[in-house]
């Protein structure tokens, strides 16, 4: 196992340089980059300034002419912005700069925030992982046990009940569900019983321990809630498939055929079966969520996490943090792949990738 472990772990260079490649090579041809923004900002600036200092009564088109705005950017200046956005240099000698700055974890400076890139990663990274971290635990905690139950009464009353409720779950888009509870319990309509902004209040600091717990689960309890009721439906259905699937083998009758009670055969012989695939896919999971899953929800909930700082990014067209998520992402989604294979032979050690030579 510890072979393939590091074989999986000399493939992490590599993989990372052909999606930081395709990535760059992609952004080369997108239109309006940072220095046409930044253009097309002073120049909607300057023009602005123009009209009103010749907007005057009296005012001919001579007065407008004579200002800058009115003839574009000084190329000078020009030149100076692609300089300092590094864009004077080949396309090839910014990217291998790229990579050699990253193989240091140096993610550079942000265009526009004045900030290093790892240091706004730092800031941004409390919000999603709150999010992410307590919507998973909480996700499983109730679909696992909820999905058994539904196996075990399959055809049951029980059975039918909690599928019409994992259907709508499944049906409502999550961002509705937090419009729909901002508009009950944040203030929208009718109650304000929660907070509608950031993770903790302005005086957490000064809070004791116990009340800054109970901040805390106070300002993320409708932003988890939603993200809960939006994906707790796919970790039911697939627990309870997967439980249906195992009960109709052949070993879980010959178990039953022994005498063993069905308690004894469904945790001593189906339960890690059936779990293989739902805990394995823990880490991904995990990750979707923590990088850009929940976007719609911060947007909801005014939460500055990881979504929304991508998002910005590549609106703003602010490479670095745009490379620099994505490179934290890629490195964090790999060695996840690797975790959940590791998960699935915890689960089942009788699965030996190395014995399979991958």
């Amino acid at each position: 196992m510890g072979g393939y472990v590091a074989r999986r772990l000399l493939l992490v260079l590599p993989t990372l340089f052909g999606i930081l490649l395709v990535n760059f090579i992609i952004v080369q041809f997108a239109p309006g980059g940072p220095v046409e923004q930044l253009m097309a900002q002073l120049e909607g600036a300057d023009s602005g300034l123009a009209g009103r200092l010749g907007g005057g009564e009296g005012a001919g088109a001579a007065d407008t002419g004579s200002y800058r705005g009115g003839q574009g950017l000084d190329p000078a200046f020009i030149q100076e912005l692609e300089r300092q956005f590094g864009f004077d240099r080949p396309a090839h000698e910014r990217f291998l700069r790229m990579v050699g700055d990253y193989l240091r974890f140096d993610l550079g400076e942000s265009f526009f925030r004045n900030q290093r890139v790892a240091d706004i990663i730092l800031e941004k990274l409390p919000v999603s992982l709150s999010l992410a971290l307590w919507t998973t635990l909480i996700v499983y905690a109730v679909s696992i046990p909820l999905g058994i139950a539904k196996a075990v009464r399959q055809g049951s009353r029980f059975d039918a009940w909690t599928s019409l409720a994992v259907v709508v779950g499944y049906a409502v888009p999550g961002f509705m569900v937090g419009i729909l509870l901002v508009v009950l319990f944040a203030g929208g309509q009718y109650l304000s019983w929660f907070p509608l902004r950031g993770i903790a209040s302005e005086n957490w600091a000064d809070l004791s321990w116990p009340a800054r717990v109970a901040d805390y689960a106070w300002h993320m309890a409708l932003p988890v809630t939603t993200l809960v009721l939006g994906a707790f439906a796919t970790v039911t259905l697939l627990t309870r498939n997967s439980f249906l699937e195992e009960v109709g083998k052949q070993y879980v009758t010959t178990a039953r055929a022994k005498g063993l009670s069905p308690r004894r055969v469904l945790l001593g012989h189906v339960f890690r079966n059936a779990m293989l695939v739902v805990a394995a896919n823990f880490p991904q999971y995990l990750l979707g969520l923590l990088f850009g899953g929940a976007l719609l929800v911060e947007v909801i909930f005014s939460l500055d996490g990881m979504g929304l700082l991508a998002f910005e990014a590549a609106l703003s067209r602010d490479y670095p943090v745009v490379f620099g998520t994505l490179f934290v992402f890629t490195l964090v989604g790999l060695l996840a792949n690797l975790l959940t294979d590791l998960l699935y032979v915890l689960i089942d050690p009788r699965i030996d990738f190395a014995a399979r030579g991958t």
